[in-house]
């Protein structure tokens, strides 16, 4: 009889052939964060949104040409944050690491930004050299969680705008399974409420009126039906699912949709008119894994991603983060 293997949580360094980065700039609220996979990944997205910033996401469908990306981006700054990317191209050329393409190495490197202008400097985005700079901090350390990367500026339950939002962060879990490890970075800045999909504990998300503890955001939506209440647009939350088994594009691409149930579970309500979810799925290709149990796997790290990036926000920017409510406010 098989042996019966338990998925155990690891350390995101334990992912080998990605180095993850954070750069930012926190007195203007914003940052970017890289994932790189410097000797190639086969990658796929799933792009939620209705309004989303990204690039290069139309290479990644899986009838395109170039199999393998080396860098994906997030960032805040909103459109203008796809300037990010540019520095880790740099960085990337430098190194001759890229698509052959005769005449030059072209790095192929995917990015995606959220929208945190409303929070510090509205003038204060993610820039080529900030990419650059993120790509450098790769791989040395330990990589950060809460108010870093393209968590600086996220917000989270903006249904009643601005002046009922929490701060929000970036969050990193990964988790092994026999051979297969799966890991997600998350930046959370959703228009909705986050729980822990554990135990179904609301985290952070729409304050109360005098900001004191959590309210519900599906409840206050409910009892609004038919007001087709203008609701703050400025939202989006990313992640980027990395996997050591082995992917086609098509496989990576799918790996990327099931990574969003885990949006759904930490997340409500998640994937509305006025967010711009975005999931990377990246694979190296050392181990072989059943897709629909890589799934599964997928849509618990990202899950537990999210719910890690909402506790390891601080309070900044005069919003205040999960740490600054007591556990009977949420």
């Amino acid at each position: 009889m098989a042996e019966m293997r338990e998925a155990k949580e690891i350390g995101i360094g334990e992912m080998e052939g990605f180095k993850i980065g954070h750069a930012q700039d926190a007195r203007g609220a914003t940052g970017c964060t890289v994932v790189l996979c410097e000797r190639g990944a086969f990658a796929g997205v799933d792009v939620r949104g209705r309004a989303p910033a990204t690039r290069e996401t139309d290479l990644l469908r899986a009838d395109n040409t170039v199999e393998r990306v080396h860098a994906v981006m997030l960032s805040g700054g909103s459109a203008f944050g796809l300037d990010a990317c540019a520095g880790a191209m740099a960085f990337l050329e430098e190194r001759g690491i890229g698509f052959n393409a005769g005449v030059a190495i072209v790095p192929i490197v995917c990015g995606a930004s959220l929208f945190d202008l409303i929070v510090g400097d509205a003038k204060a985005r993610p820039d080529k050299a900030m990419g650059y700079a993120a790509c450098e901090n790769a791989g040395r350390a330990v990589p950060a969680e809460g108010n870093v990367g393209a968590g600086t500026g996220a917000t989270v339950g903006k249904y009643l705008g601005p002046a009922r939002m929490m701060k929000s962060g970036l969050g990193i879990y990964a988790m092994r399974a026999g051979d297969v490890k799966c890991g997600a970075v998350v930046a959370v800045n959703a228009l909705g409420d986050v729980f822990d999909a554990d135990t179904g504990q609301a985290i952070a998300g729409l304050l109360n009126e005098d900001g004191t503890a959590l309210a519900c955001t599906e409840r206050r939506m409910y009892a609004e039906m038919g007001a087709r209440r203008e609701v703050f647009a400025g939202n989006t939350t990313l992640a980027c699912v990395l996997t050591n088994a082995r992917l086609t594009k098509a496989e990576a691409g799918r790996l990327a949709s099931a990574a969003h149930n885990g949006f759904a579970r930490a997340i409500r309500p998640v994937h509305t008119s006025a967010d711009g979810d975005a999931i990377f799925a990246l694979g190296t290709g050392d181990a072989e894994a059943s897709p629909d149990a890589l799934g599964s796997l997928a849509a618990l790290v990202t899950a537990r991603a999210v719910a890690r990036a909402a506790r390891a926000a601080q309070s900044a920017y005069g919003l205040i983060g999960a740490a600054g409510l007591s556990p009977r406010d949420r």
